[in-house]
């Protein structure tokens, strides 16, 4: 699961995720405090937390003395935040390479091989979700905790836009090569190949995100 923590701005932030993931947000839909406090029975002091959050996200869009709206992301949007993401991560497992132990990888393995069934299955929430956690396990050995927020700070909009294309961008078995194909770089120990390796495996997908979007 994407949401660990249960203080009240994350369950807002939860909540508008899913929201936005099942279209009960629609692109450019006004999303109001009362409403939301009303609906999850909570004040507005985290409810506005939560939002400002998602602002800096790119998620929500807040348009001055008027409110916060469901962002609508331009291609060089998405695009850039592919990038970004790209860079970041692949700093960070490089900088790690020297830290994965024999048990990570195997779990690694497992969980692209589990991507791949997900995908045969259609089932949408659990290969987004597997895909996070593989994810989180690569750059979870990185010492910088900086690099390691900022990346973090990419992936709601991210995994959003995967899971509104996924079926079209890539086939279940060229999910399952993509990611094996970054174990098998960490096992050569290679870490400018392996933080290039990154960079392009978000570089394709942003591109091909984009083609979907327009």
């Amino acid at each position: 699961m994407p949401f660990q923590r249960t203080t009240y701005k994350d369950h807002v932030i939860k909540h508008i995720y899913d929201g936005l993931r099942e279209n009960r947000f629609q692109l450019g839909e006004k999303i109001l405090e009362s409403h939301l406090a009303k609906e999850l029975r909570i004040s507005r002091a985290p409810i506005r937390e939560a939002l400002a959050d998602l602002v800096r996200t790119g998620l929500l869009e807040y348009r001055p003395q008027v409110g916060n709206f469901v962002a609508s992301l331009s291609a060089e949007e998405i695009i850039d935040s592919y990038v970004a993401r790209g860079v970041l991560e692949g700093f960070a497992i490089s900088q790690g390479i020297n830290n994965f132990s024999d048990e990570d990888l195997a779990r690694l393995e497992e969980m692209a091989h589990r991507m791949e069934l997900f995908a045969q299955k259609g089932q949408h929430k659990a290969l987004i979700d597997i895909g996070q956690e593989f994810h989180e396990v690569l750059f979870s050995h990185c010492t910088n905790a900086q690099v390691v927020f900022f990346t973090e700070q990419l992936s709601l909009k991210l995994h959003l836009l995967f899971y509104k294309h996924w079926a079209n961008v890539y086939k279940p078995e060229e999910i399952r090569d993509r990611h094996l194909e970054i174990i098998t770089m960490i096992r050569k120990k290679d870490s400018a190949k392996l933080e290039q390796l990154i960079r392009q495996h978000y570089i394709d997908t942003g591109h091909k995100i984009v083609e979907q979007e327009n």
